[in-house]
């Protein structure tokens, strides 16, 4: 594989349970803890339960430096959501007084001084579009991975590949350090062609997906695995996304091309 050494999972290894002890020790330390948003009140604040009775607020203007404008949809979109914060002191009414945003920018320095083109990073999907999908690599900083870089073989829909929630690696493909944007991939992380073809064998029959089927081209497209797609003779009745099963004709490792025929 061509890609670096796997940059450490940091932001997405947080400490769940937490105690008194080490939210007091996190107001000097500024280390980043984790626990769940329970409400959004009137004023578009957040309230975290710490546990042992311990409460938590986030203010609305400490919740988000990325993608700061609307203040009432992102306060009320982390409700019921673990997020990430430092702890900044204790009010009068003993409550945590906590930041979001300090972690952000933790991040975003992070992202300026260490993150390279090639590093893998560990990410969570946020958000799926026609196009690509959203991905979280820590902090709130999140990049796009587009559809043509989620596998070799093509697919019409993010959603083939990826869905909300999913916690992946991610390659930087390009990354714009001055404006914070971020292009990922996610290809490169299933294998390349001489891993993928190691246990199909000349002669034998697999389960592929059809994918590209449209009569004009010069056959049918079989994904066999997510970077490994052959070429099928074309047949009438086959439709995209289709499991069907193949005959293995022919591999050439030179050219890196598998000749299937649909039985």
């Amino acid at each position: 594989m061509r890609y670096q050494k796997f940059i450490p999972e940091g932001w997405f290894k947080k400490q769940r349970t937490i105690n008194s002890n080490m939210l007091d020790n996190a107001i000097k330390t500024q280390e980043i803890l984790e626990a769940k948003v329970t409400e959004c009140d009137e004023n578009y604040n957040l309230l975290l339960d710490l546990g042992e009775n311990k409460k938590g607020i986030i203010n609305r203007n400490e919740i988000e430096l990325i993608g700061k404008n609307d203040k009432t949809n992102i306060s009320t979109s982390k409700v019921n959501k673990y997020v990430q914060f430092k702890v900044k002191g204790i009010d009068e009414s003993n409550n945590y007084i906590l930041s979001r945003k300090d972690v952000e920018q933790d991040a975003i320095t992070w992202l300026k001084n260490d993150v390279k083109e090639g590093n893998v990073l560990k990410g969570i999907v946020k958000s799926i579009q026609p196009y690509g999908a959203f991905v979280e690599i820590g902090g709130g900083v999140v990049g796009l991975v587009h559809i043509e870089d989620m596998s070799v073989a093509r697919i019409k829909s993010p959603k083939e590949r990826l869905h909300i929630g999913q916690k992946i690696n991610i390659m930087v493909k390009s990354i714009d350090k001055e404006h914070g944007k971020i292009i990922l991939t996610y290809k490169e992380l299933l294998g390349t062609w001489e891993e993928n073809i190691q246990d199909i064998k000349v002669g034998t029959t697999i389960v592929g997906k059809a994918r590209e089927v449209e009569k004009s081209k010069n056959g049918i497209s079989i994904e066999l695995k997510p970077n490994l797609v052959g070429l099928a003779e074309y047949k009438d009745g086959i439709e995209y996304g289709q499991n069907v099963n193949v005959y293995v004709k022919k591999i050439i490792p030179e050219k890196k091309k598998i000749k299937l025929i649909i039985v």
